[in-house]
């Protein structure tokens, strides 16, 4: 368990955008993406999927659709995702996303 010092550490490199800090959280992503055996493109409409359900804040769809657009997923996809989870994330969820999720489109 990190210590109170090494978590304001931490935080200060992330919000400093620390290089070596970024690279690791970056090595982390590419690995979660080998170890789960999906595409890029399907991992990252399945993490999509997983922050409407949460209610993720705005800079995770930010993230997240971006790293989709990367992977070749389009517009479209993304939209069919919102469509995906509506019936088991709920109405709320998605009309909630949706709007996160335009803006990090046009973005």
């Amino acid at each position: 368990m990190p210590t109170s010092q090494q978590t304001d550490q931490m935080l200060e490199q992330m919000a400093e955008s620390n290089p070596e800090l970024v690279e690791g959280l970056i090595g982390l992503q590419l690995q979660n993406i080998e170890s789960s055996g999906l595409d890029p493109r399907t991992h990252a409409l399945v993490r999509l999927a997983s922050l409407i359900t949460l209610g993720a804040p705005s800079a995770s769809y930010a993230w997240q659709v971006s790293m989709a657009r990367e992977s070749g997923a389009t517009a479209g996809d993304i939209a069919g995702v919102l469509v995906a989870v509506a019936p088991t994330a709920g109405l709320p969820r998605v009309v909630a996303a949706a709007p996160e999720i335009k803006a990090a489109l046009a973005g």
